[in-house]
Order: C-alpha cells, then sequence, then structure tokens
C-alpha cells in the first residue's frame, strides 16, 4: 500500500492553499459576527425556496434519473423527493436543481469576477447531512464557504474559466469543514477539488444549454468528493496552486493574491452578495424593474424600445446586435431584450416567462428584435462605484411617436439594497407554497430561523419532500 509521508504531506502545501486551510480549521460559530450567521440563514432559506421553484426543470429530472440508478439508503437526500444517495451525487442533483430557476443570490462587487456563491449551499447542506452535523455546525461551514468562494472571484481574471469554478473551492472547504477533516485533509482536501476540476466560461458563452445550470451542479460534486477522498486517506497533488504547472499559472493566469479573510474588523465575504427578486440575470433585473413601471401595454402600439445600461449589463445580457438571438430557455433569462419584452406584455418576469408557449410566440419574438440596448456612462460609473447601484432606463416609443419612460435602481429594489427577514420571506413563500403547502412552509420557515438549535441538520431536507 502506498501511504504519503511527513515530508510529501509538507511538500503538498503551498502558501494559497496553507492560508484557506489554517483559516478554514480555526473558524468557529463562536467566533462569528451575528450578522453573519443570519446571512447564512437567510441564503440557505432563499437557496432552498429556489430549489424548490425550479425542481421540475428539465436538466433536474435528468439529474434525479440518473441519481436513482444510484441509491444508497443510507446516504444523503436529494431534496424534494424521498430517494437517497452518495453524497457527491446529492450535491450534484440539489446544486443543479437550485441553480435552475436563475433566482439564488449574485456577487459582483467593482473589481471582482461575478460569482454566484449561494451554489455551496445544497452541496455543504449534503456533507452536513452526511456527518449528522449540527445547525452551527452548518452555519459555520456556510460562511467559511462564502469566503473562500467570494475571496477567489475577488482575485481571479481569466474569463476563459466558469465562476463555478469560484464554488466548486467553497464547496471543498466548507465540506471539508463541516466533515471534520484535519489540517492535513483539508488542504489535500482543496488540492484534489482544484487541480482536475476546472469547468470553462463555455458552459455559458454563446447559444446556452441547459448545463449553464448543470455547471453549478458538477462543481458542487467535484468539491465534496474532494472532501471525502480527504477524508479517506487520499493524497492531492503537490503544489496545486502555485506550481510550475498549477492553477495559478494556467486557470488564474497569474498575479492571484487574497484579500483579508473575514473575522473580527474585516467583513465577512457573505455579506456583501446581493439576493434576487426576479428569476433573470443579475444585470438584466434593474431592466426588469423599469419595465414593470410601464407595463402592460399593447404590443401592437409599439415601435421602438430603448433599454439604457451599465457596460457589463449589455456585454452580458446583450452582446453584439440585433437580431437578438433566442434558442433556449437559457438564453432567454439572460436576455435584456427578451426580458424587457416579456415585461412590457405580461407585466413582469416570471418562471412562466421562459415556458414553450412565450418563447415560440411569434408576436413576443418580433417585439424582442423591436429592443434596442445602449450604454448608459452614469449608470456604469453607479455600478462601477461604491456602494454599488444597479441603474436602468427603459423608453418605449409608440406608433404616434409618444414617449414612455421609466426608471430603476439607487432605491429599495436595486439588486444591492440588502434584504430584510421579510423579503426572504416572503419570496420563499411565494416559490414554495403551491408545491408544499401554507402550512408545511411556516413548519420549515420555523425550524430554518432556529438553524442554530438544529441538533442534527438531517432533519432538514425531508421537510420539502413534494408529495
Amino acid at each position: 500500500m502506498s501511504k504519503p509521508s511527513a515530508y510529501a504531506a509538507n511538500k503538498a502545501i503551498d502558501s494559497v492553499q496553507a492560508r484557506l486551510t489554517d483559516y478554514a480549521i480555526q473558524l468557529r460559530y463562536e467566533d462569528l459576527a451575528p450578522h453573519a450567521i443570519r446571512a447564512a440563514r437567510m441564503c440557505l432559506i432563499d437557496t432552498l425556496g429556489a430549489l424548490i421553484c425550479g425542481f421540475f426543470g428539465e436538466p433536474c429530472r435528468i439529474a434525479r434519473d440518473l441519481a436513482a440508478q444510484m441509491p444508497d439508503d443510507a446516504g444523503v437526500s436529494v431534496i424534494g423527493t424521498r430517494m437517497k444517495c452518495t453524497p457527491d451525487m446529492a450535491a450534484f442533483v440539489n446544486a443543479t436543481t437550485a441553480r435552475f430557476a436563475e433566482l439564488t443570490d449574485i456577487y459582483h462587487w467593482p473589481g471582482s469576477s461575478v460569482a454566484h456563491p449561494s451554489d455551496i449551499l445544497t452541496p455543504v447542506l449534503a456533507a452536513a447531512e452526511h456527518a449528522h452535523a449540527s445547525g452551527r455546525d452548518l452555519i459555520t461551514s456556510i460562511v467559511l464557504a462564502y469566503e473562500v468562494c467570494l475571496q477567489v472571484a475577488c482575485a481571479f481574471r481569466n474569463d476563459g474559466f466558469d465562476n463555478t469554478n469560484f464554488g466548486l473551492l467553497g464547496t471543498a472547504a466548507g465540506a471539508g469543514k463541516v466533515l471534520g477533516l484535519s489540517a492535513d485533509q483539508l488542504a489535500h482536501c482543496l488540492s484534489m477539488a482544484v487541480v482536475p476540476n476546472n469547468i470553462l466560461k463555455q458552459a455559458r458563452r454563446g447559444q446556452k444549454t441547459m448545463f449553464k445550470a448543470v455547471a453549478s451542479g458538477q462543481a458542487a460534486r467535484a468539491g465534496v468528493f474532494a472532501a471525502l477522498l480527504a477524508r479517506a486517506g487520499m493524497e492531492g497533488p503537490h503544489l496545486p496552486f502555485e506550481g510550475k504547472a498549477g492553477w495559478i499559472a494556467h486557470v488564474a493566469g497569474g498575479r492571484f493574491t487574497l484579500g483579508a479573510l473575514g473575522g473580527g474588523d474585516v467583513p465577512y465575504k457573505i455579506l456583501g452578495t446581493r439576493i434576487k427578486n426576479r428569476p433573470a440575470a443579475g444585470p438584466s433585473i434593474a431592466s426588469i424593474l423599469a419595465a414593470e413601471k410601464l407595463a402592460p401595454l399593447n404590443m401592437d402600439d409599439i415601435h421602438e424600445i430603448i433599454v439604457e445600461v451599465h457596460k457589463l449589463a449589455k456585454s452580458n445580457t446583450a452582446p453584439g446586435e440585433r437580431p437578438w438571438p433566442l434558442g433556449s430557455r437559457e438564453d432567454a433569462d439572460h436576455s435584456t431584450p427578451y426580458l424587457v419584452a416579456a415585461t412590457l406584455r405580461d407585466g413582469s418576469v416570471t418562471l412562466s416567462t421562459f415556458d414553450d408557449a412565450h418563447l415560440s410566440n411569434p408576436e413576443l419574438r418580433a417585439l424582442t428584435q423591436k429592443v434596442e440596448i445602449v450604454v448608459n456612462d452614469d449608470f456604469t460609473r453607479a455600478y462601477e462605484s461604491v456602494p454599488q447601484e444597479h441603474h436602468s432606463r427603459v423608453t418605449v416609443v409608440t406608433n404616434s411617436g409618444e414617449r414612455l419612460v421609466a426608471a430603476a435602481g439607487g432605491d429599495a429594489d436595486d439588486l444591492s439594497a440588502p434584504r430584510t427577514e421579510k423579503q426572504i420571506e416572503e419570496k420563499f413563500r411565494s416559490l414554495t407554497e403551491d408545491y408544499l403547502g401554507a402550512k408545511q412552509v411556516s413548519r420549515i420557515l420555523e425550524r430554518l430561523w432556529s438553524l442554530d438549535d438544529i441538533a442534527d441538520v438531517g432533519v432538514i431536507a425531508p421537510m420539502f419532500t413534494l408529495a
């Protein structure tokens, strides 16, 4: 049998690996700031609501069907079902399902890469269920996973690799923490996450497919699997970040420096995440909110629609020029032209906005082609400043020449505005009551708001079983 020597174990550690490992090992629930604990509860509730809302999506069904071929009665819950499978497979299904509806949180502070840190929540929950961990252990691991994910997002600059890689590292750290790995094991866990698993940005470039959501599941599965491998005694590659053929040189593209990690006077990164209030790409939400102030309108009376946005919103959700492509549901929820047209027609954007009836509607497709997206420099400056604001202005020109104008941004509905517990609860109810019933949803909320008092988080998933 091949056993790693003490020398080999020491040589496996580089400075990035050591810094993340030390931070993970030392982080304790008792040291967490109350607002970080509150944020972890809110993010968990929000993400589980998004999971139930997206449960019947096609990639989610495919993932569940695959998991059903790998049952494990002593395993981890596939949320929404009575099925159990291995922790890594459960992480894959649950993360894919949570991501599908485009309702989970987003992070993009000035200078950082875009990230969806809630990708870490269901895989860390899967590891916690596997370990029979307490609610406090889960909270600690969530705060840790967010910290790792978003610290990497802030330092990363290579647009050729997908943001799900940040969640992969956060998941590995959080899963390793909740599984009780030693420092050496956690260092190897991070190595086995980062070296063999790097998701390309092609997952969400050009015409998008259902893999846009599945990339989150793939990262989740890889992060949990790395933690399980490390717990079993597997040794990861040496110098995974800083080696000559390592992650910094060939994935990050060099010049990679982590910032100050959360704790004490340094705010935890989980406090900087932004929770969505519409099922769409984050940079499109301000345009949806502006269009809602004009909707609904008679489509036959619309001559032109001008949408002013910040620079990133145009490059991410309306690249190129008209005619705007629209090949799939995944294209639609990242298309500002489509989202504005649908809002003006229907009054808002919901999951039904992306059903076949909408996507194939010839009038809606024609209305989408009347949209012009332009960059507003003032909006770009507001987006790239701190505090960050998400502005958009929609101008509808009617056939008679009348101009109808509405704007959004910088108010309580702004994507950057902090959400209250009441808002989180209202969103959760709106996403889940049709599936679980109002009484069950109330019971779930009561338990999750008291997550700190749960002795074994294995009680959480069964509360979400759909009839």
